[in-house]
């Protein structure tokens, strides 16, 4: 009778080895790359807001104690105020007017000259001269388009601001409804526009919507035909994007000194 003879098969150690350290490897980066998302998202949609809104609330103070007046509350959702890493921004005290009692001096690019407060959306910002991210926008500050009407002045008084991120002051405005109050605060005078309009829709390039006569280029329909004293907001829509822009427009209704 014959025995079979065992056959052992000696299997690539080394391969096998090599394997395992190949997926080990990948895992790692897989969790750190999932690490580092986590944390740009936590940074974009938390840090940024919280420094924007510390640094935008300290302005506010700032600018009402060049004014004689208080330091207002922080606005709903603001962190507590804190002066702000990098050097504090230009602000101005100054008022100029026209003749209707308008502001219509030009303040300097990126310098905050006016607190704007919404009552429905719980919102009191500062406004600065321009539209730039950097200089603007990314510090949680309300923007004036330049060239675009100085606040309670004959023409169109019109703002931007980010909708999510750093601050997001405007996140919200698609809440306001016809008769919402926006007031605007300079140094000698509060101006109350009404808000009456609102697209909820248009494309980026719609210029017509912050024309002196604010009427939607892409939609004719919606918009104003006579001259006034209006005040435009636009922000980015739908959230977390910039494809489109939401626009809310509202006509100046009172204008009383401090």
């Amino acid at each position: 009778m014959r025995q079979r003879i065992p056959v052992v098969v000696q299997r690539n150690s080394r391969g096998r080895r090599a394997a395992v350290r190949g997926l080990w490897t990948s895992a790692e980066l897989v969790v750190t790359l999932g690490v580092v998302l986590l944390l740009l998202v936590a940074h974009q949609l938390w840090w940024t807001n919280r420094q924007a809104r510390a640094g935008a609330a300290h302005t506010v103070q700032a600018l009402q104690r060049g004014w004689g007046d208080a330091a207002p509350e922080p606005s709903g959702g603001a962190a507590e105020p804190e002066r702000p890493a990098d050097d504090s921004p230009a602000v101005s005290t100054g008022d100029g007017k026209d003749g209707a009692g308008g502001a219509t001096t030009a303040p300097r690019r990126s310098q905050a000259y006016a607190v704007i407060r919404i009552p429905r959306i719980g919102l009191t910002a500062p406004v600065a001269q321009g539209i730039s991210r950097s200089g603007v926008l990314d510090k949680g500050y309300v923007g004036h388009y330049p060239g675009t009407a100085q606040p309670g002045a004959s023409g169109n008084f019109a703002l931007a601001a980010h909708r999510n991120t750093h601050g997001e002051p405007f996140r919200y405005i698609n809440r306001l409804r016809r008769g919402d109050r926006v007031t605007v605060e300079t140094r000698d005078t509060v101006y109350t526009y009404t808000v009456d309009k609102t697209l909820a829709q248009t494309g980026a390039g719609d210029g017509g919507v912050v024309a002196p006569v604010p009427r939607s280029n892409v939609r004719p329909y919606v918009g104003y035909r006579a001259a006034g004293s209006y005040v435009t907001l636009t922000t980015c829509t739908p959230e977390f994007t910039s494809r489109y822009r939401l626009v809310v427009w509202g006509k100046l209704t009172d204008a009383r000194g401090r």
